[in-house]
């Protein structure tokens, strides 16, 4: 195999653009999906215990985020070493590496497996949940601008041709698409 792309997006992008580019997507969710469920909850009161589990489950986002690209691995039955990965003692984070390279639409996939197994989900209980509905509205916003590296990811894989592969590096920014020798 012959590398096509090397991509660093830390570099390429740098991180304080995509930080801020990660809070105007947040920010922008938010503004966009409150309008339509503020009509169609009306004037319900917003039950105060919930937030509660608003700050819980966003204390717990990078872990349930990274167990989204986890499990889609484990479905498509690669093997992946995870390791705890907290730069600090408070706020647990877990990185994985896959083992072998990874096709193309495999990947596609495990990138986007946290939207799908968190955020639509989320949107749903947004309109099931009228009492917390502002709650899980703010948790689905956020984790809409933490997929943003996701979709950065997606738009780089997309353009590669058909029979590529990915092989992560080190980091979950740095990764190389290759292509086999014919």
């Amino acid at each position: 195999m012959y590398c096509w792309k090397s991509i660093n997006l830390s570099k390429d992008f740098g991180l304080f653009r995509m930080y801020t580019i990660s809070c105007f997507i947040s920010i922008l969710a938010f503004i966009l999906m409150y309008v339509p469920t503020s009509i169609f909850h009306g004037l319900h009161h917003v039950n105060e215990y919930a937030l509660l589990g608003l700050l819980l489950a966003l204390y717990l986002l990078p872990t349930i985020h990274t167990a989204a690209h986890i499990l889609s691995l484990i479905f498509f039955k690669k093997r992946v070493k995870v390791t705890y990965s907290s730069k600090s003692k408070v706020i647990p984070a877990f990185s994985y590496m896959p083992y072998q390279c990874l096709p193309k639409g495999i990947s596609i996939v495990v990138a986007l497996a946290p939207t799908l197994f968190i955020t639509v989900p989320a949107i749903v209980a947004i309109y099931l949940y009228s009492s917390a509905y502002i709650h899980i509205l703010l948790f689905t916003s956020i984790h809409l601008g933490y997929s943003f590296y996701d979709f950065l990811y997606i738009s780089h894989i997309v353009k590669a041709p058909k029979c590529a592969f990915v092989d992560h590096n080190n980091s979950a920014l740095n990764f190389d698409i290759l292509l086999k020798k014919n």
